[in-house]
């Protein structure tokens, strides 16, 4: 059975990059596109991993890592931050929320990404 993944995501440039490197890698793709569909995705949903975009409307990454801290299903889902600054004090908060690594968008490599999943939650 192939593994979950829920990107929540608000370019459709990335989300479409993503899905379909991913989707190749033989990984179930489903996309919210905002911070409150992706945490209602991840409660419907309970993906393996979480792409997680920071910059976002009604709700940013940051916001749903906090919420998902205070969810004992939700804070067990590994999450990978997707910021477009990678400013340290950002990447900091971030990985005091949970996160367990993130990718930056100007250096983005999609191969990268596929080495990021895999470590966290394997093939």
């Amino acid at each position: 059975m192939a593994k979950k993944i829920l990107l929540v995501e608000d370019e459709e440039i990335m989300i479409d990059l993503l899905q379909r490197k991913l989707t190749k890698e033989g990984y179930e793709i489903s996309v919210a596109r905002n911070g409150e569909e992706g945490l209602q995705a991840m409660k419907e949903k309970k993906p393996d991993l979480v792409l997680l975009d920071i910059i976002m409307p009604k709700m940013g990454g940051l916001e749903v890592l906090e919420e998902m801290q205070k969810d004992r299903e939700l804070n067990r889902i590994p999450v990978i931050v997707i910021s477009n600054s990678g400013q340290p004090v950002e990447l900091d908060r971030a990985q005091k929320f949970g996160a367990r690594d993130w990718l930056i968008k100007t250096q983005f490599d999609p191969q990268e990404v596929v080495d990021k999943v895999i470590k966290q939650i394997g093939k």
